[in-house]
């Protein structure tokens, strides 16, 4: 479980692919000092599994299914990327529940600065909007973000300085494609409610 706070924006070492899967190899010194092997990290707001820490860089590997629903194979060497170790039992719970699982790739329509703020309009998946409500959260390549305002298929969300400073998401440009995690709770709901009508 995580939380969708970004403890550190690592740089991509590596991606190697072989076919239907690839190795990330990413540089991240404050997430390597306390991540043991086997230890799950969120990368961009994906579940991953720490299979090699070296120093500080660590490695994963990519599935297929993971290359398919996620924006991971845009990575080129260099890119930065948000990086999460999952939330301790004791830890403090800042932002919303992230599992990491994603559940599709927004796409970047645009982006716009105005004083104090950056704002990010972004279109969703098919069958993903019925997930978001404004005020909601929404996580976004691993950020715990406000949904500002819905217009059929796309989500407005404004970005303070500080997020901007402490992620990646400063970097995005119109057509990036970025990581989508609704809410969980959201789709428990509507799993319950399909039950009932089901009875």
């Amino acid at each position: 479980m995580f939380t969708g706070l970004v403890e550190e924006v690592g740089h991509v070492r590596a991606l190697d692919v072989d076919g239907e899967r690839a190795r990330l190899t990413v540089d991240a010194p404050l997430v390597t000092a306390d991540l043991p092997l086997g230890a799950s990290v969120a990368v961009d707001g994906a579940c991953l599994t720490a299979t090699t820490v070296d120093g500080s860089t660590f490695s994963v590997d990519l599935m297929r299914e993971t290359l398919r629903v996620t924006a991971l194979a845009r990575l080129a060497v260099g890119s930065r990327v948000n990086l999460e170790r999952a939330l301790a039992a004791d830890g403090r719970f800042g932002g919303h529940l992230v599992q990491g699982h994603v559940d599709g790739v927004g796409a970047v329509v645009d982006v716009e600065d105005v004083p104090g703020t950056r704002t990010l309009r972004l279109r969703v998946p098919d069958g993903l909007g019925r997930y978001l409500v404004s005020k909601g959260s929404l996580c976004v390549s691993g950020v715990s973000l406000t949904v500002g305002a819905l217009d059929g298929d796309v989500v407005t969300i404004g970005l303070i300085p500080h997020t901007l400073a402490a992620t990646n998401l400063g970097d995005l440009a119109p057509g990036d494609g970025v990581n989508l995690e609704v809410d969980v709770v959201a789709k428990y709901v509507e799993r319950m409610l399909q039950a009932e009508e089901a009875r």
